[in-house]
């Protein structure tokens, strides 16, 4: 049905309507001995009526709205449909692996950053043997074991003095840092590093030779422990002042290091606090 078909049948049908309605106020006065009674109900009946149409109309108005949206709806699907042609015939010649995944963009991305990054001490040599895991796990960096608020509020006043939190902290980071350093120097043999980059290496330490470090760290009571010395102790924020001395003395009294002695030398070892 077209629109002309429908609106011809919506006016047929408003029209039988007010034939209705002018049958029905005949009759009503016809029988109504007094006419002037009535016209209330008239009243309520036209504007029944009215309201009828106003709702005929907006039908009409919409079906108009519809109709028009027929031929734009047509025109898009015959777009669509000439799009996922060309779509499907650029698919025909394309490789099939034109496109890296995430990862291995990442991965391509980051090896040549590393290996930009990496120490140039020479060539690798195949032949040298892999690590065990024992000794994989003898290298672990040194251990980070930080204060608490708690423990730091248990000490007593005179112990705790000015210290803060952020304070005693800090120093056990420069504590890790000593250690690790003894331990680069412990662990690399001086043949395979650089000539420069070993005197840079014992620059701090001028009058300790590698073979003294080395003969600490194989004694019974420091083999297999990450350790310091007093003289390593050169800031940034631990120092051997007044507030440094405070530091490694709460730190001893709350069992994260132990001090012992060896020939002129005063060890400083990093332990496990006790739980």
């Amino acid at each position: 049905m077209d629109m002309k078909q429908a609106g011809s049948s919506l006016d047929s049908l408003i029209s039988s309507f007010n034939t209705r309605i002018a049958e029905l106020q005949e009759l009503v006065i016809a029988r109504n001995m007094y006419p002037a009674s009535s016209v209330t109900d008239l009243k309520a009946v036209d504007a029944a009526l009215k309201a009828m149409e106003l709702q005929v109309q907006a039908i009409k108005d919409r079906l108009r709205e519809e109709t028009l949206a027929i031929p734009k709806a047509k025109k898009l699907i015959e777009a669509s449909l000439r799009q996922q042609k060309k779509l499907q015939s650029m698919s025909v010649h394309v490789p099939e692996r034109t496109t890296f995944s995430n990862s291995e963009i990442n991965n391509r991305s980051i090896l040549p950053e590393a290996s930009n990054q990496l120490p140039s001490f020479g060539p690798l040599k195949p032949e040298e043997p892999v690590a065990t895991h024992k000794e994989k796990k003898g290298r672990s960096p040194p251990p980070l074991w930080y204060i608490t608020a708690a423990e730091l509020d248990s000490l007593s006043s005179y112990m705790r003095g000015r210290l803060t939190l952020d304070k005693v902290n800090a120093a056990i980071n420069d504590m890790a840092a000593y250690a690790d350093s003894n331990f680069q120097l412990i662990t690399a043999p001086k043949k395979k590093l650089a000539e420069n980059l070993w005197e840079k290496a014992l620059f701090p330490r001028e009058l300790l030779h590698d073979k003294e470090l080395r003969d600490i760290a194989m004694t019974e009571s420091i083999k297999g422990k990450h350790f310091f010395l007093e003289t390593d102790i050169k800031g940034p924020s631990l120092k051997l002042d007044n507030t440094g001395k405070a530091i490694l003395t709460v730190l001893r009294h709350l069992g994260r290091i132990s001090e012992t002695r060896i020939g002129h030398h005063r060890v400083i070892i990093l332990s496990k606090p006790q739980t």
